[in-house]
């Protein structure tokens, strides 16, 4: 298993640099290639998962030298099962896509090197092998997104990301930099172990696992799109889509994944996890309000993964780690997915204006009802507010009881409740001819999902950390004081009931044409600031504006110009 579990990244690397040097005239040829590469990749990487849910067993993997180490680990080998098989779809949707474009056969070439990047970065087993897998990531990315040097855009967005990727590397290098010179090794596992030994070493007064923790959480930030160091991601659409793809479905994905990586050192910095909770509860929220106001679709793509990045940064700073690599695959999936198919529905809209019909056609050539009924407002509601409780509380009390005891778990399980009361809502608002009986199929596919969500959270929770002190380790480091906590999750309520409240009374009077004065004023406003997105893209071009005139004022102070 030890030379299987070498040439899974090592293969990619192989197809790309042989494309290079000798098929960069033999488009077809090298597509071939990439494709074959990626399939064997994708089956090695599933191999060695499934002998290790088999037979068990985590090993480092030495390459030789004082780095260069591959840890095969559950999280290695569940993303390297996961990112091999998004960029082999992405590969055989690539064959056709791209067939039109200059540069065939170099696309094919990165595409295959990104790939082989990611997965050194995610089985890294030594610091330097992850900075270094760290920073070729971003670089390769500016490749494949200015991989039409026609379109100004595609490079000059490709730049953005490259300079927000850059920032980022810098606290992981000064981060590495500091567990190397107070803990004396490169090597991740062992570092792991002496944190464990010996939690309390100091760096200029500050406990190191929560100067490190802080350091990692900033460039976690940085790669995952999270609020102020967003504006690259909804820009790189100028891009080719099959590189979207991979980038949402595969890289931005990569902030989840670090800490997961460093969970061991997450332990002991409570408070760096404090700041990823609000970090990911802003950006959660400020994306998925940007994505309902976008009117390209491509770009809606974008601010939804930042939301989703959001989410699943909000779920480490709760301590539910398993369940953030859970949602970062689940959501790679479905981004990819939605990213491949988006041609189709901008084909689909071009053909299809939107328009409604007459409404004397619908009801007399159609036979559809004028005026379909909706559920009574009172049995609404309260289906809204006490199916989902009910479903996602008896689901994981009858999976882990213990971990109604967990401050995380209490909080995922409040979003949880909102998200199915907020999904209820909605199709309360839908007009059907028998709404019972749609009501009834919504509320048993509810069931049906967070059952199953729960179930599989809980098993691959226990494939990631099968060490069950790991996880509540986690989940006490997150944790806050009790009245602190009391005064969050009250806070969170109110300000849910508030919205719910608000959406009722303005979708029964009609609210955004009826008001009047400063309501309106108000109303104006948040849609300005909103459709600005958040004026943070104007506020970075007037600070380089600025930036820009003092550099040329200096080239001419000191006679370089």
């Amino acid at each position: 298993m030890d030379s299987l579990a070498a040439c899974v990244p090592f293969l990619p690397i192989a197809s790309g640099l042989v494309i290079l040097a000798f098929l960069r005239r033999h488009p077809r040829g090298a597509a071939r290639l990439s494709v074959g590469a990626l399939l064997v990749t994708f089956l090695g990487a599933a191999t060695l998962l499934g002998h290790y849910i088999i037979a068990g067993g985590v090993e480092v993997l030495d390459l030789g030298g004082a780095w260069g180490s591959l840890w095969l680990d559950p999280l290695s080998l569940v993303l390297w099962t996961f990112v091999s098989g998004i960029s082999l779809i992405v590969h055989v949707y690539s064959v056709r896509y791209m067939v039109e474009e200059p540069g065939y056969a170099r696309f094919f070439a990165l595409l295959d090197l990104m790939t082989a990047v990611i997965l050194f970065m995610v089985g890294a087993a030594d610091l330097v092998t992850l900075a270094v897998a760290w920073f070729l990531v971003g670089v390769l990315l500016y490749f494949l997104l200015g991989h039409d040097h026609t379109r100004p855009a595609a490079g000059r967005y490709a730049f953005w990301t490259q300079i927000t990727y850059r920032f980022g590397d810098l606290p992981l290098w000064f981060a590495s930099l500091i567990l190397v010179e107070r803990y004396h090794s490169l090597s991740l596992p062992v570092i792991f172990a002496r944190i464990q030994a010996h939690p309390g070493v100091l760096l200029w007064g500050l406990p190191v696992p929560l100067l490190a923790g802080l350091l990692l959480a900033l460039a976690a930030f940085a790669r995952s799109a999270q609020f102020l160091l967003h504006t690259w991601l909804p820009y790189t659409m100028d891009g080719p889509t099959p590189v979207s793809a991979l980038m949402h479905a595969g890289i931005v994905n990569a902030g989840g994944f670090l800490f997961n990586r460093f969970a061991p050192l997450f332990e002991h910095a409570g408070m760096a996890l404090h700041v990823a909770f609000a970090m990911g509860l802003v950006t959660a929220v400020v994306g998925s309000a940007l994505m309902l106001i976008q009117n390209d679709v491509k770009r809606s793509l974008g601010y939804s993964t930042m939301g989703q990045m959001g989410f699943m940064v909000m779920e480490c700073g709760l301590g539910a780690f398993p369940l953030a690599v859970f949602h970062l695959i689940a959501h790679g999936f479905f981004k990819a997915s939605l990213f491949l198919g988006a041609g189709g529905v901008i084909g689909d809209a071009r053909r299809h204006d939107g328009v409604p019909p007459d409404p004397i056609y619908t009801s007399v050539v159609e036979r559809r009802p004028a005026k379909p009924s909706r559920l009574p407002w009172l049995v609404a509601a309260s289906l809204t507010v006490l199916v989902p409780i009910v479903v996602i509380g008896l689901s994981h009390f009858f999976v882990a009881e213990h971990l109604f005891y967990e401050q995380g778990v209490v909080v995922l399980l409040f979003f949880g409740w909102v998200t199915g009361a907020q999904a209820l809502f909605a199709a309360h608002k839908m007009s059907h001819q028998d709404p019972w009986r749609l009501m009834l199929g919504i509320l048993a596919s509810f069931v049906v999902i967070v059952v199953g969500y729960t179930l599989i959270s809980h098993y691959f929770g226990a494939l990631l950390y099968p060490d069950l002190s790991e996880s509540r380790g986690l989940y006490q480091a997150a944790s806050i004081h009790m009245l602190s906590f009391d005064g969050l999750v009250l806070s969170l309520a109110a300000l849910f009931v508030g919205g719910w409240a608000l959406t009722f009374f303005a979708d029964g009077l009609d609210l955004a044409s009826n008001l009047q004065g400063r309501g309106r004023g108000v109303y104006l406003a948040i849609y300005a600031l909103l459709s600005r997105e958040m004026y943070v893209a104007d506020i970075y071009a007037f600070v380089s504006q600025i930036l820009l005139r003092w550099s040329r004022q200096l080239n001419v102070w000191l006679g370089w110009c």
